[in-house]
C-alpha cells in the first residue's frame, strides 16, 4: 500500500519519485513479483515519515515503467486499474500492507449511462474552457474521452478541476448513479467558483470577503444550498 496526498482513479496515469526506504522496498517487491500496489488518499498527516491516517477506499496501481537510480531511489510510471476497500490494515514493516476487497462497477442501463455521461462531458468541457479563460492550469476542453461509459466516468473524474478530497467522494461510491450525481454537483460547483472569480477579477477591494465567507460556511453547516455565488477569494496567496 502506498498512501498519498493524491487520489488515483482507474485509467489515470501516476508518476512517482520513490525515495523513502519503506517505499523503495515496496517498489522493489512489486517490480520483482510484477504485482500491483494500492494507492490510498491520506485523510490526515504527511506522505513522508508515517503516522498518517488513511481513507479506506483506494485504487490498485500497476507499474508500467520503472527505473532504479544508483542511490536506491525509484522512478515509477503507474496506471490505476481497480478500486478496492480495505478490510484490515497490517503492520507497516517493511512497508504498509492491508487485506483488501475489490469493488466492482455496477452495471447501468446503456441509455441511462450514455445520457448521464453526455451531460457530464458537456459540463466538464464548459468548466475546463472557463478555467482556461481564468488562467488556471486545467486540461484542454477538447481532451478526448473513452467511449466506454465506465472509463469515461473515471476520465471525467480525473480531469475535473476539483480537489482530491472531493474526487475521493466519487471514488468511494458503489452506485454509478450516485457517482454521476456527485460528480455533476462538483463540476457545477467548480464552474460557479471560476465564474465568480472571473466576474470579480480586479474588484477585490469592493467585496466583503469575510461576510460572504461566513454566510457560505453558515449555510454549509446548516445543510442548506449555499448562496448562488460561491465563497469569495480575497486575492491573496496563502504562501505569502
Amino acid at each position: 500500500m502506498f498512501p498519498l496526498g493524491t487520489v488515483l482513479v482507474p485509467g489515470m496515469s501516476l508518476p512517482l519519485h520513490v525515495f523513502e526506504a519503506r517505499y523503495r522496498a515496496l517498489a522493489q517487491h512489486c517490480v520483482d513479483t510484477q504485482s500491483p500496489f494500492g494507492v490510498m488518499l491520506i485523510a490526515r498527516g504527511s506522505e513522508v515519515g508515517g503516522g498518517d491516517v488513511r481513507h479506506d477506499v483506494g485504487c490498485l496501481a500497476v507499474i508500467e515503467h520503472a527505473v532504479r537510480a544508483e542511490d536506491g531511489r525509484w522512478g515509477l510510471l503507474c496506471r490505476g486499474t481497480e478500486r478496492f476497500s480495505v478490510v484490515q490494515w497490517h503492520d507497516d514493516d517493511p512497508f504498509p500492507r492491508a487485506s483488501i476487497r475489490l469493488l466492482e462497477d455496477r452495471p447501468v442501463a446503456a441509455d441511462i449511462a450514455a445520457e448521464r455521461i453526455g451531460q457530464l462531458t458537456t459540463l466538464l468541457r464548459r468548466t475546463l474552457a472557463l478555467g482556461a479563460e481564468a488562467g488556471l492550469h486545467v486540461a484542454a476542453s477538447t481532451t478526448e474521452l473513452p467511449s466506454d461509459p465506465t472509463e469515461a466516468l473515471w476520465a471525467i473524474c480525473e480531469l475535473a478541476p476539483i480537489g482530491d478530497h472531493d474526487r475521493y467522494h466519487v471514488v468511494k461510491l458503489d452506485d454509478p448513479i450516485e457517482q454521476y450525481e456527485v460528480l455533476g454537483r462538483l463540476l457545477a460547483g467548480a464552474r460557479e467558483v471560476i465564474q465568480y472569480e472571473l466576474s470579480h477579477e480586479g474588484d477585490a477591494d469592493d467585496v466583503d470577503f469575510d461576510g460572504a465567507l461566513a454566510e457560505w460556511v453558515e449555510q454549509a453547516e446548516a445543510g442548506t444550498k449555499p448562496a448562488d455565488e460561491p465563497p469569495p477569494d480575497d486575492g491573496t496567496d496563502p504562501r505569502d
